[in-house]
């Protein structure tokens, strides 16, 4: 059943510097331009307008918590140290792309950046300073009302080539492996990791698709399959629910 939604709004990496007792990891972050301070939606995790987007635009791009692209998606609490600047709290970002920077672990986008200030003043200090020492730590992902969806890639193209990224994945889960069922041998077949978190197949099978994804979390490495299938006419952009919840 195919789920026809606009993709709305929800919800680095220096060698360890230091750990604190809660957690946190030290390192720095910056910011990134942006005409209306969201995301880039030609990010390299291949979310297009979700990662422009989500978590309402707190997204960044990570380096060394990139993980060759099961980073994507991940979600991090992350604060300043800069007591008459910082909020206490910091931001809560989706890394939705690559981004290196001058011993940076986070490139944000502008709305991100600016809640790590504690008010608009403050956060107006911080951009002056460009970039800024921080912690963070990985939290969970939280989208209400949203289970996890398939979106057929916009590099797809219908009968011969299939690409698909997997989103709204709740939790701390990495999403480390897609694979389709093919009807005629009664076999999983692997999707290749094209970038980021796009997998792709050519060739696929005619009819309806069946998947399943692999995450890696706190509770193991487990194959979770969608509940629906992604019809045999199936179009690029296309998102189609899993009827799946990960928490």
């Amino acid at each position: 059943m195919e789920l026809s939604f606009g993709l709305l709004s929800v919800i680095l990496f220096l060698p360890a510097l230091c750990i604190s007792q809660d957690t946190f990891t030290c390192s720095r972050a910056t910011y990134y331009g942006s005409p209306d301070c969201y995301g880039n939606p030609k990010g390299a995790c291949g979310f297009g307008e979700y990662g422009r987007t989500v978590n309402d635009g707190s997204v960044a791009g990570v380096s060394r918590l990139w993980r060759n692209g099961s980073g994507c998606g991940a979600c991090y609490q992350a604060r300043c140290k800069i007591p008459q600047y910082c909020d206490e709290n910091g931001a809560f970002v989706v890394a939705t792309d690559y981004g290196e920077g001058d011993r940076t672990d986070f490139i944000m986008s502008p709305r991100a950046f600016s809640r790590l200030g504690r008010n608009a003043d403050a956060s107006a200090e911080l951009f002056k300073y460009g970039v800024v020492d921080i912690e963070y730590r990985r939290v969970p992902c939280s989208y209400s009302g949203y289970n996890v969806v398939f979106k057929v890639h916009e590099h797809s193209r219908n009968p011969d080539y299939f690409a698909v990224v997997v989103l709204y994945v709740d939790g701390t889960y990495d999403v480390t492996a897609v694979e389709l069922f093919q009807q005629d041998c009664q076999e999983w077949k692997a999707l290749r990791r094209a970038f980021g978190a796009m997998f792709d197949y050519s060739n696929p099978p005619r009819g309806e698709i069946y998947l399943r994804f692999q995450v890696s979390g706190s509770a193991g490495i487990y194959w979770v399959q969608s509940r629906n299938a992604i019809s045999s006419d199936w179009t690029a952009g296309a998102t189609y629910d899993t009827m799946v919840q990960l928490n």
